[in-house]
Formats: structure tokens, C-alpha cells, sequence
């Protein structure tokens, strides 16, 4: 934690200007992200980096300088892009944002951000939905508020269709129907969720489209959005995703679960359908 006292010849200074300037470790970009995450207080209130300084104000930046490192430059690969937003392939492996804490690791928000109209800044600018880190795929991020609005709204009102290619133990029987449990979070290991009479409606349709003698290859569209729903779902099943040891899944390379499809109204009125095909270590492992 560091503190700094404006002085008269500090006045009208943008707050991440000062602070800049008096914590000279630290670039003017990384105060713009600790404002954002409510990390440099003035006078014990949480200000934006706009906040211009007063004479007198003292200023604490919450910071572990040992922690930090440049924010990586990553590659990921744009489906789709317009005025209003851009719909991505997302890797494996890759954070849709930043949990909190200043994370200086490259995330799906800081690929999008220098794509984001002026003055639309934020740990989360563009995010309208995310990805587990261990899922890939197709994600369309927004690059204005307004943008935002209008996608955001269409997630909430079940106005998407979202499906989802995974590979599972063994064969379903029947190999194609819906899912109709609802879902609560798990008492014995609050991290998790679980099928339970006292959990909310979820709805998930599976589609089996190939298997070999140990795995599936299955569509999975599901009707909500309940946390983990594809994966509590499959484990309720007894058919649990490939890689998902967090609900008894076999240990594996990866989590193979992959967004393939989104169905969505762009800002711009129309209706789009944007898809990824399968990383190709899907295929290998069905076809062995």
C-alpha cells in the first residue's frame, strides 16, 4: 500500500496521472486497471482514474509491486466483427476476465480491449458472457455499452441459442432426449453443484452424433444458464465429461467440452448463427 499527498501543483491532474507520477513502478495503464478493480482510493473512497485531484487529497494505491508483470499480448482468433461488436474463437486455457485481484495474466477482456469505443474501460468492458477457462469457443463480446445492452438482454431473456460439442463416457441411452433436473449448489462442496429437488429448472438437450466402445460425441444445446448445467447434467447421467474431474470425469488432456454454435440478434437487427468446428483432439479421441 502506498500514499501520496496532492500538493497545490497537483491540481485538476487526472487521478491516474498523479498516481503515475508518484508511483513511478507502476505505468499509467496498470493505475487505469487498479481504479477499475476499486484499488486506489482518495480520501478512503473508491475513484475512477478520471477523477481529477484536489490539493490535499490524499491518495493509497493497493498494490504489491513484487507481484507484477506485463500483461502478455495475446493472438485469438475473430470470427465475426462490426461497428457494435466481435464474436471470437476463445482457446483453451484462456480467462474470459479477471478474477478481482490485479491478475497480470492475458485474458479474453484484454484481447478486446484496445477493440472497445472510447471511453468504454472496466475489468469486464465487453463481456456479455463467459467461458470457463478449461472451455473453448465461440463467445461475441460487445464493443459499446449499447452494444452490450442489447446482447446482454437477449442471454437474459433466453433469446440465444447456444450449443455445445462434448465427449462423454460411454453411450446414452436414449441417444437423444432432454434433460429436465433442476440444479443446486452442492452443501458438502459448496464449489460444486449437484441435481436436487431444491434447485432451479434447468434444461438441457443432448444429441448423441457418433461413439466408439468407451466415448460419445454429443450435442449438447442447453434450454438455461445454470452454472456448470452441461457438466452436473452429464455426471447425473452417468456419463460425465472427458476431462472434468471436478464431477467425476476421466482424467485427460483437457476439459473436452467446446462451444460450437451461437445463434444471436446483432445490434445491427439481424440474425446471425456463428460456428467453430471441434478442436481436432475431439476427433482423435472418438476415433480411437
Amino acid at each position: 500500500m502506498k500514499r501520496f499527498v496532492a500538493k497545490d501543483s497537483d491540481q485538476n491532474k487526472r487521478l491516474d496521472i498523479f498516481a503515475a507520477e508518484n508511483y513511478t513502478k507502476l505505468s499509467r495503464s496498470t493505475i487505469k486497471k487498479l481504479c477499475d478493480q476499486g484499488r486506489v482510493l482518495v480520501n478512503g473512497i473508491e475513484k475512477k482514474s478520471k477523477y481529477t485531484v484536489k490539493q490535499n487529497d490524499i491518495v493509497t494505491v493497493d498494490c504489491d509491486i513484487d507481484s507484477l508483470k506485463d500483461v502478455p499480448v495475446i493472438d485469438i482468433p475473430i470470427i465475426y466483427e462490426d461497428d457494435d461488436c466481435l464474436v471470437i474463437n476463445k482457446p483453451l486455457g484462456v480467462l474470459t476476465h479477471s478474477k478481482g485481484a490485479f491478475n497480470p495474466e492475458a485474458t479474453v477482456a484484454t484481447f478486446i480491449e484496445t477493440k472497445l469505443g472510447n471511453n468504454y474501460k472496466g475489468e469486464r468492458a465487453g463481456i456479455v458472457h463467459r467461458l470457463d477457462r478449461a472451455t473453448s469457443g465461440v463467445m461475441i463480446c460487445a464493443k459499446t455499452p449499447k452494444a452490450m445492452s442489447w446482447l446482454q438482454k437477449q442471454f437474459s431473456t433466453r433469446n440465444v441459442k447456444k450449443s455445445y460439442l462434448a465427449v462423454v463416457n460411454g453411450k446414452l441411452d436414449p441417444p437423444e432426449a432432454i434433460i429436465d433436473m433442476p440444479i443446486e449448489r452442492n452443501p458438502k462442496k459448496p464449489q460444486t453443484f449437484r441435481v436436487g429437488s431444491n434447485g432451479k429448472t434447468a434444461q438441457t438437450i443432448y444429441k448423441t452424433l457418433t461413439s466408439n466402445d468407451k466415448y460419445s460425441l454429443v450435442m449438447l444445446t442447453p434450454q438455461t444458464g445454470r452454472t456448470h448445467q452441461l457438466r452436473v447434467h452429464l455426471k447425473h447421467l452417468g456419463h460425465p465429461i472427458i476431462g472434468d474431474t471436478f464431477y467425476d470425469g476421466e482424467p485427460s488432456d483437457r476439459l473436452y467440452l467446446h462451444a460450437s454454435s451461437l445463434e444471436i440478434t446483432l445490434p445491427n437487427k439481424q440474425r446471425k448463427v456463428f460456428n467453430v468446428a471441434e478442436p481436432p483432439e475431439f476427433k482423435i479421441l472418438i476415433s480411437g
